[in-house]
């Protein structure tokens, strides 16, 4: 009997250790099992963080692209003005390499530090950002009304430009017609001869015989002028030919003026003080030689302009 049971407890004993083996390993595999869940889940959360951090940093990228975008932006509306810039350009410069850094971080680690330290940089771009847009709204409406208030001026400049103009035209106008008004004018003009024993001869009708004419008396009167200033005033005598030629003799008096900017020849000059009186004024003119037969005739000037004229006849 005791031979029998002896096989029969070692057959258990076997199973039992078989059973504990199992035991192990199933357990084994149990935990290597969770070992390999767990690091699935460590990969997966790993390769979301990952995920999180490329996120964060495109947003970053396109945060501070935006940002460059706004500076340039501002720096052109500000080029627009007419105003300097360097400032921005700087601030351009800045984000331009915070940009090559953090596009560097696409082939390394953007780490939560990197993260926030560029988040407070992007942060104060943005304030800066926002300070210069207010300047430049407030350049802008100073611009608009010193654009206003010049082009109000400009109106009152031409305005008064074309006052000034108009009131030019008009004294140009009054002086031309207080100049003309002031002209002298020869009165009561009357042409007589001086024969060689010094006798006068008038006659009413200016018709003289030419063989006994020694010399020409020119007598006639400065008509009243309350507009001509009291001035000394050349008054210069011609005494025309038959054909038209002014006689002319330096040793006599004679001389050269201009009539309406050219040059003519005088017969004879004299110089008063015009006082406005119907003063009388005489020339007496010797040729020396014999005159001509003929119409002849006087011209008298006063400032470069005919105050009278009057012809007589030597037969």
């Amino acid at each position: 009997m005791e031979q029998q049971q002896a096989p029969e407890r070692r057959n258990n004993n076997r199973w039992l250790l078989l059973a504990a083996l199992v035991l192990v390993l199933v357990g084994i595999n149990g935990i290597l099992f969770y070992m390999n869940q767990q690091k699935t889940k460590q990969n997966e959360q790993l390769a979301a963080d990952i995920k999180v951090k490329d996120t964060k940093l495109e947003e970053q990228i396109k945060q501070y692209e935006t940002l460059k975008a706004d500076f340039e932006r501002q720096s052109q509306e500000l080029q627009s003005m007419g105003l300097a810039n360097d400032s921005l350009e700087a601030k351009i410069a800045s984000v331009n390499a915070d940009l090559l850094k953090l596009r560097s971080f696409r082939a390394s680690s953007f780490s939560v530090a990197d993260q926030k330290r560029f988040q407070q940089r992007a942060q104060n771009f943005e304030r800066q950002l926002r300070q210069k847009d207010d300047e430049i709204v407030q350049l802008k409406k100073d611009n608009e009304m010193l654009f206003t208030e010049t082009q109000t001026l400009k109106e009152r400049q031409n305005k008064l430009t074309d006052t000034i103009g108009t009131i030019a035209r008009t004294n140009q106008e009054l002086s031309e017609k207080v100049a003309i008004a002031s002209r002298l004018r020869a009165d009561n003009i009357r042409i007589g001869v001086i024969n060689r024993r010094n006798k006068e001869d008038d006659d009413d009708n200016n018709e003289f015989k030419a063989r006994k004419v020694e010399k020409i008396k020119v007598t006639f009167n400065l008509a009243q002028n309350d507009v001509a200033p009291k001035e000394t005033k050349q008054i210069m005598m011609r005494l025309l030919e038959p054909d038209g030629a002014a006689l002319y003799n330096l040793s006599t008096g004679g001389g050269t003026f201009l009539i309406d900017g050219n040059e003519a020849f005088y017969t004879a000059k004299q110089e008063l003080v015009y006082d406005n009186t119907r003063q009388g004024v005489q020339f007496v003119y010797a040729k020396g030689t014999e005159y001509k037969t003929g119409q002849h005739t006087v011209e008298l000037y006063a400032d470069g302009y005919l105050i009278g004229k009057a012809t007589f006849t030597l037969k």
